[in-house]
């Protein structure tokens, strides 16, 4: 079998009704993967697509709050239980409130933090124990972004496509927690890795104008570049990397 396929691999994506969840999903199912799909809603209909599309494997919506410990671990649960394993975990959930700090409210602040981080943590701690560590393997794919690494785009004064404070601090906190969880569990089996998008044409970036032009290649991505990156680490053929930071933004950060 070539080591990118997920033939009988089962994988758990958050966020995945829409946008870069659904194509990071899509693109596990068309490697062989089963599905577990995760967002507030919509993820039974997008399961139900997937089954049409893909009638050999098995695909479920879990709706739910990723904020909700409780509610993630008997998700997990539910999901190990139907389909044997979590061998892939793609935490793909997010928010972003896109205004300055003098404007951002507690609510903002703390809804990006307890989503993008918060969420990212409590499906990490909930597919970990015991169950990847049961297994001695599987394979953790964080979404961060470039805004984690560089704090966003700079403002003109305007909100336009910049990221907020929050959204910038929670995707700086899931890249280091991306590393921290590769080195704890490297030993046992268990992979742990990054994709840093760039801008992307999304449901979140819909109405927002994003500069390009200090980028490599001057355009906006796409969700299927952002998966297939994903994919990539999911897989065998990524065996032997761990706690990486893949950047897929054009070129817009190079060192």
């Amino acid at each position: 079998m070539e080591p990118n396929l997920l033939t009988n691999k089962s994988a758990l994506v958050t966020g995945a009704a829409q946008g870069i969840g659904l194509a990071i999903a899509t693109a596990l199912a068309k490697r062989g993967a089963s599905v577990g799909i995760v967002d507030l809603q919509g993820a039974e209909v997008a399961a139900a697509s997937l089954s049409q599309q893909f009638p050999e494997q098995t695909f479920t919506g879990y709706e739910l709050d990723v904020r909700d410990a409780e509610a993630v671990t008997a998700a997990v649960a539910s999901f190990v239980e139907a389909s044997g394993a979590i061998d892939i975990l793609v935490n793909n959930a997010g928010t972003a409130a896109r205004v300055g700090i003098d404007e951002i409210t507690a609510e903002q602040w703390q809804r990006d933090l307890d989503t993008n981080l918060g969420g990212t943590f409590n499906f990490i701690k909930a597919a970990v124990h015991p169950h990847m560590l049961h297994a001695g393997t599987g394979s953790i794919v964080n979404i961060s972004s470039i805004s984690g690494i560089n704090g966003g785009a700079v403002s003109d004064g305007e909100a336009g496509a910049r990221s907020g404070p929050a959204y910038a601090a929670s995707k700086g906190g899931i890249i280091a927690l991306t590393k921290w969880v590769a080195k704890e569990y490297g030993r046992q089996g268990i992979r742990c890795n990054s994709v840093a998008p760039g801008p992307v044409e999304s449901a979140l970036t819909a109405g927002q104008a994003y500069d390009t032009s200090n980028q490599a290649l001057d355009r906006m991505g796409t969700p299927a570049e952002i998966a297939e990156a994903v994919a990539y680490l999911a897989s065998d053929g990524a065996a032997f990397t761990t706690g990486q930071i893949l950047r897929i933004d054009g070129g817009a950060v190079m060192s």
